[in-house]
């Protein structure tokens, strides 16, 4: 990748000032409280789609992440460790909005808990997402009722997600840990979804503090049927518990004793218990839980006016890999959901109407607000599952008939999903670019991977119009790079791996992979700071 180690004077102010315009419209949404939620939810609040090994194409287990909000951005692999007995892990919080590996500046300890003999390696994103077992996660904040919150709990989602992934090897242990840890230490955090995969099964588990009376913390967890798909989008939506079936549910000893002391279900009313109904009350769905459940299983003619929705779908023809991508892309575009179907402008040297070449489906809300002043109604702003303040997105593939660090693979992407290119980090890389531990929320630097994304997509949203083939393209050729390439990677990774059995086997299986992951993930950053460079040529005379 070329390096620019000069850049003119005037053309750094004037990027500068663009830049920081940009930054207040499209990336610095104002917070109300821990989490990926935000006062405006157009602007934050991630998106989690999950698939059972029987719904997929190819038999993988898949879920999903996308990080809206102002997180932070950078990432790297921590290594697999062994422990001194009587060790201690320290608990933080405040590690979400650090502006590197190494920065603890606002990061408080909470407490420490016991530190296993060993711990395993996993990729530490904002919310640590995959280890070298396959054991991934995905995450959406849910809120929940205020009285549940209770800051004196030790952990927060963030670091119960980094635990269970330095301890676990399945899903299953992980929740029964999480259960253990929250109940013992308590739990801090606002309501929480993390849905939690390995090449087996994904379940679905919501957690809230248990209120101001205890530290503890109130959970149910619900797996997905093999052959369904499910999703969160920041709203509670387990519904009924049958925990006399622990394939299915489990769920915290006080599940049902907390929200008859709250007054919040009465059994002698006749209705039967609903976790989202107790620890909520909002309707347990919104636009991107049924356009996603509507795309995948139309059959169903869903209504997006009912009461509830089913938990997940069976989909109407086996989920690849691609599709989740496709869903991450999402604008609603051609839909009754699209806001920019109204901003129809005459073409110069047709006459014919067409769509104005500055509407995007990431529009700011000063931006709506303005067009709407001048005629009202033009632009409904609504929630898509691509969104501008993005801070990464990643869908995670968990396959059971391959060795673990060949078989999970977190397709990565920086910045909003709809515009990114992603990369491919298998379960057994073990480094990553430096450019990939500097984060894109504090400052503009040209040695942030992410920013190598962000300057580009930001660029293109001003004539996205003009901008989006070309943004398409980018998306394109790399995903069809890394799906031509893949069975040839690892063809060549099963045969260096063998039987497991040689740790200089499995060591230069990781080193092929790391290789392969670091030279995409080059790749990538270099195509989309060309591209940067290609639209500030495209608009330099305005926009």
């Amino acid at each position: 990748m070329k390096t620019r180690t000069v850049i003119k004077n005037f053309s750094l102010a004037v990027f500068f000032a663009f830049s920081l315009i940009l930054a207040i419209v499209y990336v610095f949404p104002l917070f109300s409280q821990p989490g990926c939620q935000a006062l405006d939810n157009l602007e934050a609040g991630c998106t989690s789609i999950q698939a059972g090994r029987l719904a997929t194409a190819d038999g993988s287990v898949i879920t999903a992440h996308s990080c809206d909000g102002n997180y932070r951005t950078w990432l790297n692999v921590v290594p697999r460790a062994k422990h001194f007995e009587g060790s201690m892990s320290k608990v933080y919080a405040g590690k979400m909005h650090t502006e590197t590996s190494t920065d603890m500046r606002n990061v408080t300890e909470k407490g420490e808990i016991p530190q296993a003999a060993v711990t395993f390696a996993f990729l530490n994103t904002a919310y640590p997402c995959l280890n070298e077992h396959q054991l991934a996660i995905g995450e959406t904040t849910i809120g929940g009722r205020k009285e549940l919150y209770n800051g004196a709990g030790m952990f927060m989602i963030e670091e119960l997600e980094r635990i269970m992934l330095e301890k676990c090897t399945n899903a299953r242990d992980a929740i029964k840990l999480a259960g253990q840890l929250v109940k013992e230490y308590g739990y801090g955090d606002w309501g929480e979804c993390i849905t939690i995969a390995d090449e087996k099964e994904v379940w679905h588990f919501e957690i809230f503090g248990a209120g101001l009376k205890e530290k503890g913390a109130v959970w149910a967890a619900v797996r997905i049927p093999d052959d369904h798909v499910g999703i969160s989008a920041n709203i509670p939506r387990i519904s009924e518990l049958n925990l006399k079936d622990p394939d299915h549910y489990m769920a915290s000893d006080n599940v049902h004793s907390l929200a008859i002391e709250k007054g919040w279900w009465d059994p002698k009313s006749g209705e039967p218990f609903k976790f989202w109904k107790a620890y909520s009350g909002q309707k347990p769905f919104s636009t991107r839980e049924y356009y996603v459940f509507n795309t995948l299983a139309p059959s169903l003619k869903l209504d997006i006016n009912a009461e509830e929705l089913p938990f997940s779908v069976k989909p109407d023809k086996k989920v690849s890999v691609k599709d989740v991508m496709k869903l991450y892309r999402e604008t609603y575009a051609g839909t009754e959901f699209d806001m920019t179907k109204n901003l129809m402008v005459k073409d110069r040297r047709s006459d014919q109407l067409i769509k104005s070449p500055v509407a995007n489906p990431w529009m700011s809300r000063d931006m709506v607000e303005l067009l709407n002043t001048l005629k009202p109604g033009v632009v409904d702003r609504s929630r898509t599952i691509a969104i501008a303040g993005c801070s990464y997105s990643h869908i995670i593939q968990c396959r059971g008939w391959l060795p673990d660090p060949v078989g999970g693979v977190c397709w990565f992407a920086f910045d909003n999903p709809g515009q990114s290119a992603r990369i491919p980090i298998f379960a057994g890389t073990t480094e990553l670019p430096p450019y990939f531990e500097v984060c894109a929320q504090h400052r503009f630097r040209t040695d942030s991977a992410c920013w190598h994304f962000r300057r580009a997509n930001r660029l293109a949203t001003v004539r996205w119009g003009e901008a989006e083939k070309f943004i398409i393209e980018a998306i394109r050729e790399f995903e069809d790079r890394a799906f031509a390439e893949l069975p040839h990677v690892e063809k060549i990774a099963l045969e260096l791996y063998g039987k497991g059995e040689s740790e200089e086997n499995i060591a230069r299986t990781k080193q092929y992979l790391t290789k392969y992951t670091n030279d995409f993930a080059r790749a990538a950053m270099s195509k989309y700071w060309e591209l940067g460079d290609k639209f500030w040529g495209m608009f330099s005379r305005g926009f």
